[in-house]
């Protein structure tokens, strides 16, 4: 990656193509990448047990087939955004492409456990990369006002579908195939893609000579998925434990060094001063609450669906697609509710409706049905998800500069992401904790149940939250 961002030049803004493409063929083509990164947050939960029966992975393993990818997608998103300002979004956007497309191809390939860890690892590197582009590809080619708006609104309910397709796609590829085409799916996709991105994007940039901040890049990644390590010992060791204690300790000190580096760096990868903008701190600490809610939804509904009411990956697949047409249809609905009510009030409407689905969910029974304890539940918390997070990104990138553009679009990403991978850490030993060394039926829905009532207090924190800090509207940058 390196000797490609060297190849950069200095030029302040850079299109190369002296026709534009369609609006829309842009907007599909970033959210068909937004759709991959996403899916493949969720896309594995429905293999797990497959994949720790094929690879002979722990309990622990499996969860850091999840994490492995979320904290490199997280930790590097900031690195991928700015990336994208300074040497071009669509070099960027392609370049992070390929590594993902080449990294699926190679966990696919996986005969051991560590290898798809480290190809789940390299994925969330490509992520990281594309995922800003996508949001700044999008907002550049759509003037601001009610079009780009309806255009956010898509890449949210393409993005948020990406996450709730996850378990009817990874459904129908293990019952079907293996648990291997769940990774193995990405390749012809994104081969398809990146013709299209080839052909069709322009490229542009607002670099202005800099060097990319690596060290800090490189601290706060290790210092998420250290931390992320202490919390997941917790499942074994407690808290008080050494084995727990000392990279709890280690992490937050990364993550003070990389404060450090960013307060003292001519060029720093997160900008302190950014923080000082209210839509954009209050927005990204909102999402980093829902994400740290949300993202462990679809982990522990597959389990619970399998694990206790015996159903098949299949089956397990199909009993989420009401809730994944749900955050779809709440992202869409959410930009005509903005323009009635503003931003901050339908972030907090959403948040209410995903508090409601979570409260129902923490009373799910071991001998529970589907309307009650898995469809209507669900469809209430990814309704509100998908209302939330179109004006919580809304306002997140309407407060900076044209030339942070792709850094706000991935700050946000990043908050939602290091939300969600912490979360299912803090999340797993709330459910372990609950669970203890039983494993029956009734067991594991106690710690199911857990989580989600810890779920809910989580996420009424962040609409009070969101209620006293989020600007009614976004901010204008003149």
């Amino acid at each position: 990656m390196a000797l490609m961002l060297e190849a950069a030049d200095t030029a302040p803004t850079v299109r190369r193509r002296t026709a534009s493409p369609p609006t829309w063929l842009v907007v599909a083509l970033a959210c068909a990448g937004q759709f991959l990164v996403v899916l493949d947050v969720s896309v594995v939960n429905v293999a797990l047990p497959s994949m720790r029966a094929g690879l002979a992975l722990s309990a622990s393993g499996l969860q850091w087939v999840v994490n492995a990818y979320a904290i490199a997608f997280a930790g590097f998103m900031l690195l991928g955004g700015r990336a994208g300002d300074l040497y071009g979004r669509k070099r960027m956007f392609l370049l992070g492409l390929g590594l993902f497309t080449l990294a699926s191809l190679g966990g696919g390939m996986a005969q051991e456990g560590w290898q798809l860890l480290l190809a789940r690892a390299v994925q969330g590197l490509g992520a990281a990369v594309l995922a800003p582009s996508t949001l700044t590809l999008l907002t550049a080619a759509v003037p601001e006002g009610a079009a780009r708006a309806r255009a956010i609104a898509t890449w949210s309910a393409v993005g948020a579908g990406g996450g709730a397709a996850g378990g009817l796609v990874g459904g129908v590829l293990v019952q079907g195939l293996s648990w291997r085409w769940v990774l193995l799916i990405n390749v012809p996709i994104g081969a398809v893609v990146l013709a299209g991105a080839v052909r069709w994007l322009v490229e542009s940039r607002a670099g202005d000579g800099r060097r990319l901040d690596l060290p800090g890049a490189v601290l706060v990644t290790a210092g998420l998925a250290v931390l992320a390590y202490g919390i997941s010992q917790t499942e074994a060791e407690g808290w008080t434990a050494t084995a727990t204690l000392v990279p709890l300790l280690a992490g937050l000190v990364l993550i003070g060094l990389f404060l450090a580096v960013e307060a003292r760096t001519a060029a720093p990868l997160m900008p302190l001063a950014l923080l000082r903008v209210r839509s954009v701190a209050s927005a990204n600490v909102a999402m980093f609450l829902s994400g740290a809610a949300m993202f462990c939804m679809w982990f522990f509904m597959t389990l619970y669906a399998q694990n206790v009411l015996g159903y098949s990956p299949l089956a397990a697949g199909l009993a989420l697609v009401p809730s994944s047409l749900a955050v779809v249809v709440g992202s869409k609905v959410a930009p005509r509710l903005m323009r009635a009510a503003g931003e901050r009030n339908v972030a907090v409407l959403g948040t209410l409706v995903a508090v409601a689905g979570f409260a129902w969910q923490s009373t799910m029974r071991a001998d529970g049905t589907y309307l009650t304890d898995i469809m209507f539940p669900g469809i209430l918390m990814m309704l509100g998800a998908g209302v939330a997070g179109t004006p919580l990104a809304a306002l997140a990138t309407s407060g900076a500069a044209p030339e942070d553009a792709g850094l706000v679009s991935g700050l946000i990403n990043t908050s939602r992401t290091m939300g969600g991978s912490l979360g299912l850490a803090v999340m797993s030993t709330v459910a372990a904790a609950r669970t203890g060394d039983r494993n029956t039926p009734v067991a594991l829905t106690e710690g199911y149940a857990a989580v989600f009532l810890t779920g809910t207090a989580v996420l009424l924190f962040g609409a009070l939250l969101m209620l006293v800090w989020l600007p009614r509207s976004a901010e204008k940058v003149s």
